[in-house]
């Protein structure tokens, strides 16, 4: 390791000896991700050297065709985590009910959380995809003895409760997005080292910005507040916000945070006719993200009200998802409470 380099067991090491941020536990948690990252990572790269790529030929609990990465990044990250002995059990976006820790394995104090391969539609034609994780702690059973029986109920928890949360980028670089509380880091994968070293150090979102991400093929579906401010921000200098916005849409929920975290911009993908409730997951997505994006400054709504203070209602709940540039959020949210 070059000098000066800080790796990111050094930066978690740190977070744990001198500020008293996290455990053992949650630090150890922390790395086995990330190692599980790494391996995904080189899957997506190997691609169709390796036939990674194409459907699964089945669906996940969502009702979507599953492509063969997304199971392979489910297993790489259950099998990573299942036995360490921090954990009390996981739960998945590709899997209907929590996943329990084997019996012959120790049980731990946290609950994870994960999307295992976001934008995964995109895989077959080589734009970024990446990996979204969130960590709970595991409520103490009624008795008081012991942590609580990992069941659905445990996780729903609103995501103020998170405790860390990070996602992975598999683009030209592979980078490591992460907070466990004190700001938003930014970590790039060392192919030759083997390791994530800091490169982004206290990442802060710009409070302005001129540009917006939205899928605007929904447009004849979307709320008038939402209309509104894309109006607006389409009728460039002329109109009432007096300047120019550009468009930016990946449709890689990693993708296009990851530039809002770099750059700044507004991400929105808003409730509509056809998706009444929202269209992104709040466990697996809209928290972890909303976590992240508010420990870099910026901000986060459903368009009502602050994402993170949403009750959970179930482990596969959709929410509405608007988040990035404060003063472009805190607009929007203006405009719906009109």
């Amino acid at each position: 390791m070059a000098t000066g380099r800080i790796s990111l067991t050094r930066f978690l090491i740190e977070r744990q000896r001198d500020k008293a941020l996290i455990n053992a536990d949650l630090r150890l948690l922390i790395e086995t991700v990330a190692r599980a990252c790494k391996a995904i990572s080189h899957a997506v790269n190997k691609g169709a050297l390796a036939g990674n790529l194409g459907s699964a030929g089945t669906d996940n609990v969502q009702g979507e065709v599953q492509k063969k990465l997304d199971v392979l990044s489910n297993e790489i990250l259950l099998e990573a985590n299942e036995w360490g002995g921090n954990l009390a059990a996981l739960a998945s976006e590709e899997m209907e009910d929590p996943h329990p820790i084997p019996t012959h394995f120790p049980k731990g104090e946290y609950l994870l959380l994960f999307d295992p391969l976001d934008g995964s539609s995109n895989i077959d034609v080589n734009v970024s995809v990446g990996t979204i994780f969130s960590v709970l702690r595991c409520p103490k059973a009624a008795s008081g003895e012991g942590y609580c029986e990992a069941d659905e109920k445990a996780f729903l928890q609103p995501g103020t409760a998170q405790i860390a949360a990070g996602f992975a980028v598999y683009g030209p670089t592979t980078m490591l997005v992460l907070t466990v509380g004190d700001g938003t880091h930014g970590f790039t994968l060392d192919r030759e080292m083997g390791s994530f070293v800091l490169t982004h150090p206290d990442i802060r979102i710009p409070e302005d910005t001129a540009e917006f991400a939205i899928n605007m093929s929904n447009m004849r579906r979307w709320e008038a507040p939402v209309k509104r401010y894309i109006d607006e921000c389409l009728a460039g200098k002329t109109g009432p916000r007096g300047k120019d916005f550009n468009m930016r849409w990946v449709a890689s929920m990693v993708a296009d945070v990851y530039r809002i975290i770099t750059r700044g911009g507004i991400f929105m993908y808003p409730r509509d006719d056809k998706n009444k409730a929202g269209r992104l997951r709040l466990m697996y997505e809209a928290n972890p993200m909303s976590f992240i994006i508010e420990q870099a400054g910026g901000a986060s709504t459903d368009g009502r009200g602050r994402l993170m203070e949403v009750k959970p209602e179930g482990l596969h709940q959709r929410v509405a998802v608007i988040l990035g540039s404060k003063n472009e959020v805190e607009r929007v949210t203006a405009y719906h409470k009109e």
